[in-house]
C-alpha cells in the first residue's frame, strides 16, 4: 500500500467534490483523515473510501448504508466480508428494482410526450 498523503483539496480537485462535502463524510465517520494541528492529512485508505463513497452515491446508496457497509468490512475481516457482501447484494437488488420501475416509467412518459408532440405537429400543419 502507498505512503502517499494527500490534502483534503487534491481529494476535492481528483474527485470533482467539494471540500465541505468531504468534512461532510468525516463528520460522518466515513473518512479519518490524520491532523497536524488544524491541517487534514488523508491516507490512500481515505482516498479509496472516498472513491468508494462517490461510487455509492452514483449508484443510489445513502451515506447511511455505505458507512454501514464501512462497519461490515472493518469488523471481523472474514465475517464481516461475508456479511458486507450480503448487504451489498441485498442493498444492490433493491436499488436495481427501483432503477428498473422509473425506467418504465420514464419509457412510458417519452411514449406519451411523443403521442402528444406527434398530434401537436398534426395540428399546427392542419392549421396552415
Amino acid at each position: 500500500m502507498s505512503n502517499e498523503t494527500y490534502s483534503i483539496s487534491d481529494l476535492s480537485k481528483e474527485f470533482d467534490v467539494t471540500t465541505r462535502a468531504i468534512r461532510l463524510y468525516e463528520e460522518s465517520g466515513l473518512l479519518s483523515p490524520e491532523r497536524d494541528g488544524s491541517k487534514r492529512i488523508y491516507q490512500e485508505r481515505d482516498k479509496v473510501r472516498l472513491q468508494l463513497i462517490m461510487r455509492g452515491k452514483r449508484i443510489g446508496f445513502t451515506l447511511a448504508q455505505v458507512k454501514e457497509m464501512f462497519d461490515l468490512y472493518d469488523s471481523k475481516p472474514i465475517e464481516g466480508e461475508k456479511k458486507q457482501i450480503v448487504y451489498l447484494l441485498e442493498v444492490m437488488e433493491q436499488r436495481l428494482e427501483v432503477l428498473q420501475l422509473q425506467r418504465k416509467e420514464l419509457e412510458l412518459a417519452v411514449v406519451d410526450i411523443e403521442s402528444v408532440c406527434e398530434r401537436a405537429r398534426e395540428t399546427l400543419a392542419a392549421l396552415k
